[in-house]
């Protein structure tokens, strides 16, 4: 059995968003009991992390770190057509993940217990993003 659905999230801006609720509801439509939900981002300016969920300074701290390491307006970039952040935006997702694959156990995804599923904007500006999830796996039998 597979299912897929289409997700819209709206952002405000650089930072990290927390759409494990989403990603939940969509394994739970599914009926898939044991399986795998992948779930894929269509932009190459934001990323997929599945991170610390009990203390958000670990997302704060992450961000400080890729600031640090991956600079907005750094002369070196040629790239720059929608503004200083665009480059780096596009490094980062290429360093992070486009996609996350989890196990579906028991109808639910099977994360650690401080584990989140997070969208992770890289642009400054406000964007709406859209990610592609798939269930695949078996129904419970009857």
């Amino acid at each position: 059995m597979i299912h897929q659905s289409k997700l819209q999230i709206q952002c405000n801006g650089r930072g990290t968003y927390d759409i494990t609720r989403e990603v939940e509801r969509v394994v739970q439509e599914s009926g898939i009991t044991t399986g795998l939900c992948h779930v894929f981002s269509h932009h190459t300016s934001a990323s997929l992390t599945l991170c610390e969920n009990a203390d958000p300074a670990v997302r704060r701290d992450l961000e400080t770190f890729m600031l640090r390491l991956i600079p907005d307006g750094d002369p070196v970039y040629e790239h720059s057509m929608e503004g200083p952040d665009d480059m780096p935006a596009h490094i980062r997702s290429i360093l992070t993940n486009l996609d996350l694959t989890l196990p579906v156990t028991n109808g639910r995804c099977a994360r650690g217990i401080w584990q989140g599923i997070y969208l992770w904007e890289h642009r400054t500006a406000a964007h709406r993003r859209s990610f592609t999830v798939t269930v695949q796996g078996e129904r419970a039998s009857t």
